[in-house]
């Protein structure tokens, strides 16, 4: 019982960062009709920059700034290279952002070395959070899920219940209306882009001292968010979760 628990437990926060991950993909797809293939490697940004920001500032710095940096360069790529494609149809989408993929890894590799950085867990977080038959659970996992709940409760009031949720729902089924109102859609379209990235980015700061910080971490975890995307429904948040 003891074991079943804890490891029950242990998915479960697993899960919720693995929902943390595939949100901005399930955003990105379900608001822009693109399936990023790079999505993992923005989590894997987001992992070097929060480590190199603990570096300087510590953590809880961290958790902000890495997000905002993984941000920043998923809208410039989006109005720099994608958005130079997205005429020509899905597949010259999927190879830009495949190939974006590669290249990441490279500066990766480039700036940080081929092996994982000590990426830690911060000190106010490393202690048991409960004790269950004897066996202790970390306070950082619980952590891990809590931060995924609230990036699910905050998305889904952003999407829902703000002027800005629904311009970006409106722009997607009618571009034509929402410029005639005044609204600049291809923004629209950056802004969604770098918002996914951000969320893959912060999944990377809690996942990446977590687990390991490593340039093969985004690959470990690429194939597994898509099928986390697939079996709760393309472009379906609440589906994500479940999944």
């Amino acid at each position: 019982m003891e074991f079943f628990t804890i490891s029950l437990l242990n998915g479960l926060s697993y899960g919720l960062l693995l929902f943390m991950l595939s949100s901005g993909l399930t955003l990105i797809f379900s608001m822009m009709g693109v399936l990023n293939f790079a999505h993992a490697s923005f989590y894997m940004l987001g992992a070097y920059f929060a480590y190199a920001t603990t570096e300087v500032v510590g953590f809880w710095p961290a958790l902000i700034v890495a997000p905002l940096l993984v941000a920043v360069l998923g809208a410039g790529f989006e109005k720099y290279c994608l958005r130079r494609v997205h005429k020509f149809g899905h597949v010259p989408e999927l190879l830009i952002t495949f190939g974006l993929s590669f290249i990441i890894l490279e500066m990766v590799q480039l700036v940080w070395g081929t092996s994982s950085v000590n990426y830690r867990v911060p000190a106010l977080l490393s202690g048991p959070l409960f004790t269950l038959y004897g066996t202790q659970f970390p306070m950082y996992r619980g952590f891990m899920m809590l931060v995924a709940v609230l990036m699910l409760i905050a998305i889904w009031l952003l999407l829902t219940r703000t002027r800005i949720g629904l311009v970006i729902q409106a722009a997607l089924t009618h571009p034509e209306t929402v410029e005639a109102l005044g609204h600049n859609v291809p923004r629209v379209f950056m802004l969604v882009f770098g918002g996914g990235a951000a969320l893959a980015g912060l999944a990377g700061v809690i996942g990446g001292n977590a687990f390991v910080t490593e340039p093969g971490m985004a690959a470990t975890v690429g194939s597994v968010i898509f099928v986390v995307v697939v079996v709760g429904g393309m472009g379906s948040l609440s589906g994500a979760f479940v999944a």
